[in-house]
């Protein structure tokens, strides 16, 4: 059985600290995860319309090992520049790259969500202010999730999306979480059977009455620009090298496809980012991959793609109505009359 952590969220990885502004006028929001003692840091983009900020710093090739934060943000090209109100306010706290002399360079690697026209006005107001309050709200403990953060103005398909989170711990004693932003063209629901595809990732009830409860979709709607994205980060607390975190990053991106049908299309920009705060050793392996630490590596792995799903789920089930896009806690269930099985038994993940 799985075993999620204390608060069933990515702040049950040590280190790391959650911080959201949300504006419900403007229909988007930012959300910033902080790692303030640093993380190694992954990144595995899969979407073919991304809008990210820092991401070829992250290849195992490259110098900088650690990073500072991830940010996570609505807004589109336009909400990228919530990052840059994160670095100030890191630099305040001298938490970054060493300079020497006692000055830092943050590394806030960032993705986007498209979230334009949902609020307001057409362009939300945001900026590094969003960022910065982002940051001033950051802490450990439980996560909201839903209409909140970089989740406020989502849509998941034809209803409305939101923000999510999940963790597991492992029996090697190793913990994994996912956080996501689910804004995408793929539907986290099953149209057949009116519940969730991953329905049967649940862990500790997590999912309660609301996930099993059989609802009517919408009809899709057309997109008519590059209007999706699904961002998230998964997080361990493992020692791990970037190479490393780089392959838990594309392992976690199958849970996003598992969570979402269609993913990765050509309307979406994809993008996991893998933290790995280094308090806990990999379990030594055994044979000839024992320096690779193979196996452990496909532990955590099958535990990002798994919580990445029930984060994924979490945001859609959590979320509430707003502006004009409706949550699936108010649709009307299916008739009564379907023959179809509830829930097909989905055999083999990762």
């Amino acid at each position: 059985m799985t075993q999620s952590g204390p608060n069933n969220a990515v702040t049950d990885v040590a280190g790391l600290l959650v911080g959201n502004f949300s504006s419900i006028d403007a229909a988007s929001g930012v959300t910033v995860v902080l790692c303030l003692e640093g993380a190694v840091a992954g990144v595995d983009v899969r979407g073919s319309a991304p809008g990210t900020r820092e991401t070829d710093l992250l290849q195992p090739l490259n110098l900088v090992e650690k990073v500072q934060a991830i940010v996570l943000t609505g807004g589109s090209v336009y909400g990228l520049a919530t990052a840059d109100g994160v670095v100030r306010w890191l630099a305040g706290q001298r938490s970054g790259f060493p300079l020497g002399n006692g000055m830092v360079a943050p590394i806030v690697p960032a993705a986007a969500l498209f979230d334009l026209g949902r609020g307001k006005d057409f362009v939300p107001p945001i900026g590094p202010d969003w960022g910065i309050r982002a940051c001033e709200s950051a802490q450990a403990g439980p996560v909201p999730v839903g209409c909140v953060g970089a989740g406020t103005g989502a849509q998941a398909g034809s209803i409305k999306g939101g923000l999510g989170t999940a963790s597991e711990v492992l029996d090697s004693g190793l913990t994994v979480a996912a956080l996501v932003a689910v804004n995408s063209l793929g539907s986290v629901i099953n149209p057949t059977t009116g519940i969730p595809w991953e329905i049967d990732v649940e862990a500790n009830g997590e999912f309660g009455g609301r996930g099993r409860r059989a609802v009517k979709l919408p009809d899709p709607t057309q997109p008519g620009s590059v209007s999706n994205t699904t961002i998230g980060l998964v997080a361990t607390d493992a020692v791990l090298t970037k190479a490393q975190a780089q392959k838990i990053a594309q392992m976690a991106h199958d849970g996003l496809a598992r969570a979402i049908r269609p993913a990765h299309t050509m309307f979406d920009g994809d993008t996991i980012f893998c933290l790995a705060t280094g308090k806990v050793n990999l379990p030594a392996g055994q044979g000839f991959f024992q320096v690779a630490q193979a196996q452990a590596i496909n532990d955590l792995g099958r535990a990002a793609a798994d919580c990445m799903s029930r984060a994924i789920v979490r945001a859609v089930l959590e979320a509430e109505t707003l502006g004009g896009m409706v949550a699936f806690r108010d649709l009307a269930p299916q008739s009564q009359d379907r023959t179809e099985p509830m829930h097909p038994t989905r055999e083999g993940r990762i």
